[in-house]
């Protein structure tokens, strides 16, 4: 099994920056997916970002140039978050997609960690 544990969550005023960090305890494998999803109140839940092994990233629109996605230590990732806006807000949830023998495929979600951006 595989479980994805979320920090880095906090209330910050508009323009202002925060960091997200993801650490997966568990083998996923070499050639893993990972992603970072957001779920505002009484919105559906959105893909915010992503990262292959091989680096290669993505962004929803509404974040590019904002947002940066990277691999950190070992299995840990972050999302380097500037100029936040209110509608940033959300529980943000990472997810990994295992390559590992035994959970080959399966999608691992962790339990999300809160950015609130009010003034």
């Amino acid at each position: 099994q595989v479980k994805l544990v979320e920090s880095g969550g906090g209330r910050v005023q508009p323009g202002g920056s925060l960091r997200l960090s993801c650490v997966a305890h568990g083998d996923i494998g070499s050639y893993w997916h990972m992603y970072w999803f957001r779920q505002a109140p009484g919105k559906e839940r959105e893909m915010v970002a992503t990262i292959g092994s091989g680096y290669t990233t993505t962004y929803a629109d509404s974040v590019k140039g904002r947002f940066t996605i990277s691999r950190g230590n070992g299995n840990s990732w972050n999302l380097q978050m500037n100029d936040l806006k209110e509608e940033d807000s959300g529980v943000y949830l990472c997810n990994v997609e295992s390559r590992a023998i035994g959970t080959y495929g399966r999608n691992f979600w962790g339990s999300g960690t809160q950015v609130t951006v009010s003034s």
